[in-house]
């Protein structure tokens, strides 16, 4: 299916509007309600301190409402405490917590993705959603094999070699 502009119905393109009573939107979460307080996120900030809370604000609702968000981020500390305890080379180092930082702003850009797809497609089908969110998913789980392969080259070795002089003492 081509998607060309004479096939878009602007019509039928939904917008977040305020609610009525609140400048604060909650958001139902199967644990939990969050309350996002964005009333002006339409606009460009006019600070970098303002621009530096939107991010943290974005950091904060990926670590709160996404389980793999967490989850990378459990690892990633893992990998950089092993990094550290095995006393690896600083640019091995660098290119653990690189791979890490990648794996983190994909995870940061699926979520991005994901709610921007569900925004306009409210709670219908469609391929071409499907298609985003799938290849934003894809784009993870490449980042994730890809640290996990550079992890594992640079932290087994050492990891192993730790293992085999405590049992062997």
């Amino acid at each position: 299916m081509k998607l060309n502009e004479s096939s878009i119905s602007y019509d039928e393109v939904p917008f977040i509007h305020q609610p009525n009573n609140s400048s604060t939107a909650k958001l139902n979460t199967s644990e939990k309600t969050l309350k996002l307080n964005r009333e002006l996120s339409w606009q460009v900030a006019n600070s970098l301190l303002t621009s530096f809370k939107y991010a943290w604000a974005g950091l904060s609702y990926a670590f709160q409402t996404q389980r793999n968000f967490r989850i990378h981020t459990f690892i990633g500390i893992l990998a950089i405490g092993l990094s550290i305890l095995l006393e690896l080379q600083p640019i091995e180092n660098v290119v653990i917590v690189l791979t890490i930082g990648l794996v983190m702003a994909m995870e940061l850009l699926n979520t991005a993705i994901e709610s921007v797809v569900d925004l306009t497609v409210k709670q219908h089908y469609h391929e071409l959603a499907k298609i985003a969110k799938d290849c934003a998913a894809g784009a993870v789980l490449v980042s994730a094999i890809v640290a996990l392969l550079v992890a594992s080259y640079l932290i087994l070795p050492r990891l192993l070699d730790l293992v085999i002089s405590a049992l062997g003492n």
